[in-house]
């Protein structure tokens, strides 16, 4: 498994938690080894969850010489350990998925590659996605069109896809639902409690979620909204806060570890989701999976999920947002109905099933390169 981080050897902290199921998973059946190209400032090799973790370390230089030296360290992984695998899974179709291309034509491997996120959009007013250069479009074409098979987390994302892979498969990125199992029943409000579990960036967006906080306020329903996540924007979200008169509102925790968010997701109402662009936003899965309906923008999983298990509403729009959150508050029924539909997708996908999923297409490119 090739991926750009998110596997510490803490396994709480700077991880990606749906990676680490996976990981978990696959290492009780198979050899794993997750090569992550900088982790760590240096090379340096741990194990984690039944699999073997090597970090590339830090490369200096340009960007050419940067991508040589890690494929030489990725081979050079690839052969200490044991010389060969079925299989090379690239996460994202960026840096990971064009080193595994490169890695596995020069060793005879297959290589499958999930897309994560943002490399087939491109979000000018914030600056984000791969389709923003030439480079990104390119290497995001050349990975796509010569891997042996591509994963989209989401249907969302598989339609965009399918216009460059007819072939590309729905695999859901998936967390362990008995982690955040909970009752969907919850004490009724006020005060309302709200989540919301990600990193302040452009990307989601939290101005958006803010405005909406503060119009359900005019409507004299009380609210409390938790944010959990790091802080990328030095502060301004929380200025932001300040300004419409969210102090008494709206807490900031920072980053908090996968177990200690656990108990956020058993105390809220809602969930609420403000990005502009999504694959699989795993905390939706996390709130799903612990009974919690999701207000979200039509992004994504939440597109996905809408209307049977999550209400879904346009990008950037405050007043939609808040209309599905004040909705939802005012109908117990519904608010319940959502919860226990969200908790049994959490529950039917859930990180056994994509482990199983993988390993079957795993098993049917080995075999075929075998033969």
């Amino acid at each position: 498994m090739i991926v750009p981080g998110g596997v510490d050897r803490s396994g709480r902290v700077r991880v990606i938690p749906v990676l680490l199921a996976l990981i978990e998973r696959l290492a009780r059946r198979h050899e794993v080894l997750v090569v992550a190209l900088e982790h760590e400032r240096e090379w340096c090799q741990y194990p984690l969850l039944g699999a073997t973790v090597v970090n590339l370390g830090h490369v200096a230089g340009g960007r050419f010489i940067q991508w040589t030296v890690r494929l030489r360290r990725l081979m050079a992984a690839l052969r200490w350990h044991r010389g060969r695998f079925d299989v090379l899974h690239a996460f994202w179709a960026g840096g990971p998925a064009s080193l595994a291309m490169a890695a596995g034509r020069l060793l005879g491997i297959p290589v499958v590659v999930s897309i994560g996120g943002g490399e087939l959009v491109w979000l000018p007013e914030i600056g984000y996605g791969g389709q923003g250069s030439w480079i990104g479009r390119a290497k995001t074409s050349l990975v796509l069109g010569t891997a042996d098979a591509v994963f989209a987390c989401s249907r969302y994302s598989l339609r965009a896809l399918k216009e460059r892979r007819p072939d590309a498969l729905w695999v859901p990125w998936s967390v362990d639902s008995t982690l955040f199992d909970g009752s969907v029943e919850r004490s009724s409000g006020p005060p309302w409690r709200l989540v919301h579990v990600a990193s302040i960036n452009p990307v989601k967006d939290q101005v958006t979620l803010l405005r909406a906080v503060r119009l359900v306020l005019n409507h004299g329903i009380r609210v409390e909204l938790d944010c959990i996540g790091e802080d990328t924007l030095n502060g301004s979200v929380q200025r932001t806060a300040t300004q419409l008169d969210l102090e008494g509102t709206v807490r900031f925790h920072g980053f908090k570890p996968v177990d200690e968010v656990v108990p956020f997701y058993h105390q809220a109402h809602l969930y609420v989701h403000s990005s502009l662009h999504e694959n699989t936003p795993a905390t939706v899965l996390e709130a799903a999976a612990a009974g919690v309906p999701t207000v979200g923008t039509a992004v994504g999983l939440v597109a996905e999920m809408a209307p049977d298990a999550a209400v879904a509403v346009p990008v950037r729009d405050p007043e939609a947002l808040a209309e599905g959150i004040l909705t939802l508050l005012a109908g117990e029924h519904l608010r319940t109905r959502l919860g226990r539909a969200a908790q049994q997708f959490a529950r039917t996908y859930d990180a056994d099933w994509t482990a199983a999923q993988f390993e079957a297409v795993y098993a049917r490119l080995a075999d075929a390169q075998n033969r």
